[in-house]
């Protein structure tokens, strides 16, 4: 399998090129040269397949010979260590649950599989070291650290935004050591991803082999596909379309979910649900792609003015914005509305969503009075406690703190101060 640039700019490169340079000389993301869908034999008995299993021929052709077959399938192993369960919030309203991971959100899927390809193409090299670089709105950072903890041959940098991720999330990326560091920068998510994109193309930096483990990153982003296919494995008894909501904010959930759907996966719609960064509803109301700079919201995560992700969408559809249509739908939602919605689904269903796992639900609903014999399914992207000073006052309940939180709660936060590129530099220099 080839990769080429997005900007078609810069050579195609193997997996392990893309995966070791993260972004391309040309400054493009990189996208897989062809798609093959998987044959139908493999849906038909999709149900008597393990998750594991499943993961391994979704990922294979993306892959290729770079990782031997039998090291792939540990990696998957190791990858896929937690549940992602359906939860029934009302009849024919799922929540897809992906924080049963280390650090209790959906990136512990990619930043694990990340940090073992990663972990493999470094075996053989004794002296020299990749810097992972990413930005991160709030759970990839947690995450990346969680997944990269220890590996060897590996540092990484984490840029945050200063007061805009929860408490919970900065203690998750601040207090691990080792050779996780953590930046706290002096502005906003697109700040800190503008940073990190200037960092790659910085001749000055090349002898710091830097690669992002941002949703930029082709291993970071490819296996969140795995959990669209784990929801069709259990649903496909109930013989009935599948109405997907991402909430987006970098768009790689539900651009791997689209990618799962050009493999054959039998997706009827997706729903791309965002907060009041509403560049890509905008995007599809006028045809007009005009990013602007984030606003803080109650769901952190998804507080992304330019969503780097889009682009790889885009291509898929060859730019049809009709065709896309078919396919993609995009709705924006307040923190008002956001915040109600937590509470209908409290009230009525005695369901906790955080922030995020609203915001999908919300853009879900609204899909669904166009589908009246259909599945919907939300992504509930990270647990409540992670934003336990949101949705305690909201609800008047009490988390329990789960014990992925109590191993990093009481730990002290170590981080370092930045606020222009030049700090950065300076930092990955130093």
């Amino acid at each position: 399998m080839k990769y080429y640039s997005l900007n078609h700019n810069a050579a195609k490169v193997s997996f392990k090129e893309a995966v070791i340079k993260g972004l391309a000389s040309d400054k493009g993301l990189y996208f897989p040269e062809t798609i093959t869908p998987l044959p139908p034999a493999f849906f038909d008995n999709i149900e008597n397949v393990s998750n594991e299993e499943i993961a391994f021929h979704a990922i294979q052709q993306f892959v290729g010979d770079e990782i031997p077959a039998a090291i792939l399938k540990e990696i998957i192993d190791e990858t896929l260590c937690f549940d992602f369960p359906l939860v029934e919030v009302e009849k024919g309203i799922y929540a897809l649950e992906l924080f049963h991971g280390p650090t209790m959100a959906f990136k512990d899927v990619g930043a694990r599989f990340m940090s073992r390809c990663l972990a493999y193409f470094n075996k053989d090299k004794k002296d020299s070291k990749n810097t992972v670089l990413v930005a991160t709105s709030g759970d990839t950072g947690g995450a990346v650290a969680s997944g990269f903890l220890g590996v060897a041959g590996v540092e990484v940098v984490i840029l945050y935004p200063s007061g805009k991720v929860s408490e919970i999330q900065e203690k998750q990326l601040t207090t691990l050591g080792q050779n996780i560091k953590a930046l706290e920068v002096d502005g906003v998510f697109d700040d800190c991803q503008d940073m990190v994109k200037k960092a790659f193309l910085d001749p000055d930096l090349k002898q710091q082999n830097l690669t992002s483990a941002n949703s930029i990153n082709v291993a970071r982003w490819l296996p969140q596909m795995f959990y669209f296919f784990f929801a069709y494995k259990t649903l496909k008894k109930q013989n009935k379309e599948l109405v997907f909501s991402c909430p987006s904010g970098n768009f790689g959930n539900i651009c791997a979910g689209i990618i799962a759907k050009k493999m054959g996966l039998p997706i009827e719609h997706f729903v791309a649900s965002t907060n009041v960064n509403d560049t890509v509803p905008r995007f599809l109301e006028n045809g007009i792609y005009d990013p602007k700079p984030s606003k803080a919201t109650i769901s952190n995560a998804m507080d992304v003015g330019n969503p780097s992700n889009f682009i790889r969408i885009q291509e898929m559809y060859q730019n049809d914005l009709e065709q896309f249509k078919k396919d993609f739908s995009s709705y924006t939602f307040t923190d008002e509305e956001t915040k109600i919605a937590m509470k209908t689904i409290f009230e009525t269903d005695g369901y906790i969503a955080e922030p995020h796992g609203a915001v999908g639900y919300l853009g879900l609903k609204k899909e669904m009075k166009n589908y009246s014999n259909a599945i919907g399914i939300f992504l509930e992207t990270a647990h409540p406690i992670k934003f336990l000073d949101v949705v305690e006052p909201i609800l008047n309940v009490k988390l329990p703190i789960p014990t992925q939180i109590e191993s990093v709660i009481n730990k002290e936060k170590v981080s370092t101060k930045i606020s222009t590129y030049e700090d950065l530099k300076a930092f990955l220099k130093s």
